[in-house]
Formats: structure tokens, C-alpha cells, sequence
């Protein structure tokens, strides 16, 4: 074999802008075959990524040796089979693998991608591999160390998240007996924009996959498709995945949730560390959420004031309370004698159209109450 092609799973497979496709054993350009292009988007509208066949035709002690199954069973909380084929037909009801005749199997995606050994196995999930680069400065001109997480999006979350928290800066706070490491981003909001960039990326875009980049003064998560909601309703909005059998069985063992309150999670945080607002991008290819590092309120530029304010109104409206002056000032540590410095922030996000005025007889700015523009 000198060239293998994959299976086609959002689109059929296409060279130099033709598409082809297999009748019998010889090859036909679709679109001499409408019957048969026909049915193969029905085919496709119907084939979702986990479904697909990462490695096919492998005898079970090959299975064994590519998939961490002591991981599985360890993250799922159960114990693990006395004999081979016990665990065999575990992975195959969680449908990680698919019996096809005696001693022979196909690792699917969804097994691959959540528990593979090394994804550099599976030809077609290498670069679906988690990249961390960290850089020297605030730019990309120079790397200071590049690291690929190559097991399975389950069995290396964990290690994956301590990896990324220890290159990021931290300071000492010195209590009254004791001192203790502080990280500049809170823990759980790195933990959940990390695996929001592995649930809901785009699979079937190639060359690109989730990557996590640290600069000196911020950090981002970048994965593959534009997000399938705006990105001014991720606090609010039920959630929606492009991958459900993913985020399925990433929920069921513990790692993230399909409830929609992770981003109001990571928001929540940062307002308790009283960090700049994090910033949630869409672009026609990708979906990149940013974590800034700590600046002082004169230091933040306008944009970031009014980004912040209106996340703040978010939180507030899902925590059922309106926002006011007194709860804009706790968001960024004015004194009560500065409220001026709310009103402002909060005129600026008004003129914004993000936030609108909750119907109230008060005319006073102090005692008004605002609400998402949304509402």
C-alpha cells in the first residue's frame, strides 16, 4: 500500500477540487453519479465523528495495546475485569470498539480520541493532539517550549491541566504561619476552557487542532470550527456540542459537563481573582477564548471595562439578582466614594447596547438596575 485515503465523514473525499467516488472497484468522479451523490450525503448527514473507524481490522491484543484501558475503568469507577474479554466487551459497549468476527476489531474514534495510548497511532487523530506552547513574551516570535499531549483526550486530562498550570506564573502569599503558591489564572477556569477546547472543536476540519498558547500576559484556548452559539450568549444559552457521544461520555466520567455553566464557571472565577474579563472569539475557521493576566482598573482600556460590566450582568441575571453601581464597584474593586467610576463604566456599556435598564420608577444612577440587552 502506498497511499491509504480515510473514509469520508462531512463531505466525500475530493482531490485537486474533483470528487470521487468507489463503484465496485473502480473509481468514479461524483458527479458523473447523481443517484449516488444523493445518497451519499444522506450517508453522511447521518455518520458523526465518534462513529468513525480510527484503526480497523485489529486483533485484541493489538486493541489492548493502543487503547488505556486501566484508565477507562479507573475514571468510571469500576473495577477491572478478571479476564480479556470482559474488558473487550466493556470498550464495545461504550462503543469504543466495534467486534468484527472472531479475534478481530476497529477502534473507533471515539475510543481513540478519548483513550488512546499515543494519538500518533491513529493516522487520522495525530494532530487532533492538544498542543501547549508557551511563548517568551506577549507575541509569537519567539517559543519558549512546545509540548504535544498525545494520549487520549480522557486518559491525559488531568495530567494535561497540571501541565498547563505549572508553566503559568505564580506568587507567593505569605499568610500568618505559612506561605502558599497563587497562580495568575484561577485553576478551574483553565480546567474548563481546556476541556471546552477538546469537546466542542470541529473534527472534520483538517491541519488544525486544539491548542493552548501562554504569553506574558495572557493565555489562550484555541480549537478548530466557529462556535455553534454567539459568543455573547455563552454564559446564558443551553448548551449545544457538535460531538454529543464525546461530551456524553466526557460528562459521565467526570470531566466536564453538559449543563452550560462552564463558561459561567470561568467567568465567576475570574471575577473573584479580579482579573480582566476573558474575551470568547469567533472566526470562520476557529473558536479562541483569552484569560488575561492582572491589570490594575487605570490600566484597563475601555473595551475590556465594558466587556467585563456586561459578562457581570450575565452572571448576575443567571444568579437571578439584577446588576447595579454597588455590585459594578464590587466587580472591580472601587470604593464606594468613586461610584462615579461605576456609573461611567456602566453608561459606556448602555451606549455599547449591551446592557439595558430594568423598568424602575428610580431615577437615581446609584439605585438603578440593569439587565442583559437580550432580556
Amino acid at each position: 500500500m502506498l497511499l491509504e485515503v480515510q473514509p469520508a465523514v462531512a463531505s466525500p473525499v475530493a482531490f485537486k477540487g474533483t470528487e470521487w467516488i468507489r463503484l465496485g472497484s473502480v473509481k468514479k468522479k461524483l458527479k458523473e453519479h447523481p443517484g449516488k451523490e444523493k445518497e451519499l450525503w444522506l450517508v453522511l448527514s447521518r455518520l458523526t465523528f465518534e462513529k468513525g473507524i480510527a484503526a480497523p481490522g485489529l486483533t485484541s491484543d493489538e486493541v489492548l495495546g493502543r487503547i488505556d484501558y486501566p484508565q477507562y475503568f479507573e475514571l468510571a469507577g469500576l473495577g477491572l475485569p478478571a479476564n480479556r474479554s470482559g474488558i473487550l466487551e466493556r470498550l464495545a459497549a461504550e462503543q469504543f470498539i466495534v467486534a468484527k468476527g472472531e479475534d478481530h476489531f476497529d477502534i473507533t474514534n471515539l475510543g481513540a480520541i478519548l483513550f488512546a495510548k499515543n494519538l500518533n497511532q491513529f493516522a487520522g487523530l495525530a494532530r487532533k493532539a492538544l498542543r501547549v506552547i508557551q511563548y517568551k513574551a506577549s507575541d509569537r516570535l519567539a517559543t519558549i517550549k512546545e509540548h504535544a499531549a498525545t494520549r487520549g483526550y480522557a486518559a491525559g486530562f488531568a495530567s494535561v491541566v497540571d501541565y498547563i498550570n505549572d508553566q503559568l506564573p505564580s506568587s507567593e502569599e505569605i499568610g500568618r504561619a505559612l506561605r502558599r503558591e497563587v497562580r495568575m489564572y484561577p485553576k478551574l477556569a483553565v480546567r474548563e476552557l481546556v476541556a471546552n477546547a477538546l469537546i466542542h472543536q470541529d473534527f472534520s476540519l483538517a491541519g488544525t487542532g486544539p491548542m493552548v498558547e501562554i504569553f506574558t500576559d495572557r493565555i489562550e484556548f484555541t480549537n478548530p470550527g466557529p462556535p455553534l452559539i454567539d459568543p455573547l450568549r455563552f454564559i446564558d444559552e443551553p448548551p449545544q456540542s457538535r460531538n454529543e457521544a464525546l461530551a456524553a461520555t466526557m460528562r459521565r466520567l467526570n470531566l466536564c459537563e453538559e449543563r452550560g455553566t462552564g463558561i459561567d464557571k470561568v467567568v465567576a472565577e475570574i471575577e473573584l481573582y479580579q482579573l480582566p474579563a476573558p474575551d470568547f472569539q469567533a472566526t470562520p475557521r476557529h473558536t479562541r477564548a483569552l484569560l488575561f493576566a492582572p491589570r490594575k482598573f487605570a490600566q484597563m482600556h475601555a473595551e475590556a471595562r465594558i466587556r467585563a460590566c456586561y459578562q457581570h450582568a450575565c452572571l448576575c441575571w443567571v444568579a437571578n439578582k439584577p446588576m447595579t453601581n454597588a455590585t459594578v464597584r464590587a466587580r472591580f474593586g472601587i470604593s464606594e466614594r468613586n461610584y462615579p467610576m461605576a456609573s461611567r463604566i456602566i453608561a459606556d456599556t448602555l451606549k455599547a447596547g449591551l446592557i439595558k435598564s430594568e423598568s424602575s420608577a428610580t431615577k437615581s444612577k446609584r439605585l438603578a438596575k440593569y439587565v442583559p440587552f437580550w432580556l
